[in-house]
């Protein structure tokens, strides 16, 4: 009997022995001890390390570690700012040719005539990307943008087509790009927000606050708006009758009364503890961040900051820079919202909305590219520029133009992006992508790809099923970095 054990004990090692003997009662043992070893060895970690936005590590080597995503409320016209269409040009006042069918619009009427741009194109840097006259400032650094010619979404109604953009699906409550890069990333900044948003004064933009919402992410992968003004952010100061040694001390308390805790669902309240701990440093470290008067003359002329049309946007571009400088992980730069005249949603008159709106970001805009490159930041923060949708090459009301979700541009810059080059294409007229084209889930794709992100283990189980940004999965648009 003796002899069989020990020749059985000499094949088998001491677990399966264990799940073997005695009904497997010793293995259940084991398990229990082992299980109560994890949950005190979870339990006497710092607080800081089941903070929800402590760094993680990515799936692969990332080309960037930031983003900086300028989005230009209401659909730029892609005829009028980087897709040149001579045709459309010499075609002015003429007839949508019988072979693009019948366009479905709730503006333009049968018969509406072509409308050629206003603004002529020229050729920069030394790649000879074509940018229009209305970007004077953006085209000295034509060499610097991946121009993607070809996107398109599924919605013609802003907010929906917003969502898809930010969130990949036309639907609100889906959580947002931003949070998705924080929930896959963490942050790299213990003392501020990991995705920062900011708005235009004018109010926000007609998606709203699902934008930059975590959906059914955790609440802190959040967007934190900061709103313009000498508060940027709300609820920031304590209150005057709490020092900040009897909120240290209280913080101190809630994080020694969970320690003593033994059991494993208190990593949430360590978690919990650990956003008040980040708003408690915010206190100190928030003002430093958002006090631009710490900026150079030249570095504030750069950005336009004391000019009158380029002050607003100019301020928020220069923000966006110091963010991700302190380590904010994203950052969501509007431009547009509230009224029609203070967005690019050019129906009336598309000559004087792209103007207005040209003359308050282009400035800006060129100055954050090449403020981030003159520091050594550009090589690590990816720059994206786009929109909801694009315009028709059919005129509304003589003047305008309306919404095209079958075409528009997006560029961008930075975080390994290969630049001075033009991606997709669309038809003669501007109107239709032609060859291969990018929806969202591309754009995100590669964003995420960039960030060093695999789209497909990046999920959250929700109602049973393993969600992704992506959804069944976008393209990556190897061309943008190849």
């Amino acid at each position: 009997m003796i002899s069989r054990y020990q020749n059985w004990m000499s094949t088998s090692d001491r677990r399966e022995f264990l799940t073997r003997a005695a009904n497997g009662f010793g293995a259940m043992a084991l398990s229990s001890l082992m299980a109560r070893d994890a949950a005190a060895a979870e339990r006497d970690r710092p607080a800081a390390n089941l903070n929800p936005l402590a760094p993680r590590q990515p799936h692969f080597t990332p080309k960037a570690k930031s983003v900086i995503f300028l989005f230009m409320v209401g659909g730029p016209s892609q005829m009028e700012t980087f897709d040149p269409k001579p045709v459309l040009d010499r075609m002015h006042g003429q007839q949508l040719p019988p072979s693009f069918g019948k366009v479905k619009s709730q503006f333009v009427k049968d018969g509406t005539p072509l409308l050629g741009s206003a603004w002529k194109f020229s050729k920069y840097g030394q790649s000879g990307l074509d940018v229009s006259e209305l970007f004077p400032h953006v085209a000295t650094c034509a060499d610097d943008l991946a121009v993607i010619r070809s996107c398109y979404t599924e919605s013609f109604v802003h907010a929906p087509a917003m969502y898809q953009m930010m969130s990949g699906r036309v639907l609100a409550a889906h959580p947002s790009l931003g949070s998705w890069v924080t929930y896959g990333l963490g942050s790299e900044s213990e003392n501020l927000p990991a995705y920062c948003v900011l708005t235009q004064p004018e109010g926000l933009p007609e998606g709203g606050a699902p934008m930059w919402g975590a959906g059914y992410l955790p609440t802190v992968h959040q967007g934190t708006v900061l709103r313009n003004g000498a508060t940027p952010i709300l609820h920031l100061a304590p209150p005057k009758e709490i020092g900040r040694g009897q909120q240290r001390n209280l913080l101190d308390y809630l994080r020694n009364v969970n320690r003593l805790q033994s059991r494993e669902e208190d990593n949430e309240l360590a978690a919990r503890i650990a956003a008040y701990e980040l708003a408690y440093r915010m206190q100190q470290h928030a003002p430093e961040a958002v006090d631009l008067s710490r900026e150079t003359a030249a570095t504030r002329a750069l950005y336009g900051v004391d000019e009158k049309e380029t002050r607003e946007f100019g301020t928020r571009c220069l923000l966006a820079r110091r963010l991700v400088e302190r380590g904010v992980r994203f950052v969501l730069l509007f431009s547009g919202g509230g009224p029609v005249s203070v967005q690019w949603d050019a129906h009336d008159n598309i000559k004087s909305n792209h103007e207005q709106m040209c003359r308050w970001t282009d400035k800006p805009v060129a100055g954050l590219l090449k403020d981030l490159k003159s520091r050594g930041l550009l090589d690590s923060t990816l720059v994206v520029w786009g929109s909801e949708f694009g315009r028709t090459p059919i005129s509304e009301n003589g003047k305008g133009r309306d919404h095209n979700p079958t075409a528009f541009t997006m560029w961008m810059a930075g975080g390994g992006v290969k630049g001075g080059q033009i991606i997709g294409e669309t038809d003669e007229l501007g109107f239709k992508t032609v060859g291969e084209r990018y929806h969202p889930r591309d754009i995100h794709a590669t964003m995420l790809h960039l960030l060093g992100i695999d789209q497909m283990k990046l999920t959250y189980l929700h109602n049973g099923r393993h969600e992704r940004l992506t959804d069944f999965g976008g393209s990556v648009i190897d061309k943008v970095f190849t």
